[in-house]
This record gives structure tokens, sequence and C-alpha cells, in this order.
């Protein structure tokens, strides 16, 4: 399989935002990556579900939702309705987290799984072969255009190994501070899907950047 890219609307342009979902459309990009921030898990709030819906209206790939969010098994259904195909919730954040996952697939999406910078991949073993994607944050979530942090390459050897062990399907995505400098790297750790936001936005041609990335 090859890999997938999915550029973060969290770092597109909010005053064009239909413009830069169609450049998404018209580029080599897999899916959309969508952060959900409430201000209390995260130190930042991000999108609502009339942003989310609009985002639907005009996107035309897989939307990659990502819930930084406290007790996200409050909204399964209403991220369903407003049309995500994957539902990612942080291991942090959900006290039952075989039931989130239940209640994510119940609710007809695939369903992921996030680890903050600090957190070991090992917490997995008993759910790995349950989820559908494991969110490697490669920095601290809550803001765009942070440091990359170079432990991430270890955490993707193990988290791949996992995988391989427990016989899991689980695709390994890498959110945060992936460029066109360390994407291959990552990709030769075992990483699945490319999470970029700034070095796609905030390139002279995002295209290309798109286009660069997909490149091995």
């Amino acid at each position: 399989m090859s890999h997938i890219i999915a550029p973060s609307v969290l770092s597109a342009d909010f005053g064009n935002l239909q413009r830069d979902i169609e450049l998404i459309n018209n580029s080599d990009a897999d899916w959309f990556h969508i952060d959900i921030m409430d201000g209390a898990f995260v130190p930042n709030i991000s999108f609502g579900f009339p942003v989310l819906k609009a985002i639907q209206k005009h996107a035309k790939k897989t939307l990659d939702v990502h819930l930084m969010i406290e007790d996200p098994d409050r909204y399964v259904t209403l991220f369903k309705e407003n049309g995500a195909d994957i539902l990612t919730v942080h291991i942090e954040a959900c006290t039952h987290l075989h039931r989130s996952i239940q209640n994510i697939k119940n609710a007809g999406m695939k369903a992921g799984v996030a680890l903050n910078p600090h957190t070991s991949v090992h917490l997995l073993e008993d759910i790995i072969a349950d989820i559908d994607l494991v969110c490697v944050m490669s920095v601290n979530p809550g803001f765009g255009g942070q440091k990359f942090i170079e432990n991430t390459y270890t955490k993707v050897e193990s988290l791949k190994k996992l995988i391989t062990a427990k016989k899991s399907k689980a695709l390994i995505e890498i959110d945060g501070g992936v460029d066109l400098n360390n994407y291959k790297k990552l990709l030769a750790a075992g990483a699945d899907v490319l999470v970029a936001g700034n070095t796609v936005f905030g390139s002279a041609d995002p295209s290309k950047t798109i286009t660069q990335l997909k490149q091995i």
C-alpha cells in the first residue's frame, strides 16, 4: 500500500477555506485531517460542528477527524452526522477506551487512538487488534508549527512491532512537524499516514509539496 498524505485543515486559510478544500480535492492528497480542540484537553480551541459540516459539503476525500477533547464519547454520533469517516480519540481522554472504540465503530466510522508524546505504545497492547489507526503525536497537541520530537522514530518502530505481533491491521499516522526533510525516515520506520499542515499550506505551491510528500 502506498502511504497516505493527510493535509491538516488547521493550517489552511480560514478566510479562504473552500479554496483550500478544493486545492486538496485536486491534489495527490488522500485524506483531510481535521483537528477538533476544546480548550480543556489542549490549550487551544478549533473547529466546531458547523465548520466540519461546511468542510464535508465540499470535500471529496476521506475526513480524518482527530478529537483533542475531554469526554469524546458525548459527541460520537454527531461527528458521524457531520461527515467524519475516521474518528480518533486520545487514550489520555478515555476512561473506558474499549467502549469508546466500540461506540465509534457502531456509529459506522473507522476508529483511531492518538498517543501524546509521553504516552507509551505498550498501553495499546490489549486494544491494538480492535482499532483501525494509531495517531502518534510527534509534537505536543494543541498548536501547529511546533518542532518535531526526534523520539518519534523509535516510537513508530516499537508500534510497528506491536501491530505485527498482534496481527493488527491498524495504520500508523504521524501528526506534527512532518516535513520534506523527515517524511522518508518516518516511512522507513513504519509510518503509513503523514499529517502535514504548515509544510503544505505554508509552501509557495501546496499542491506540489503534497506531490513531493507522496514520493518515496
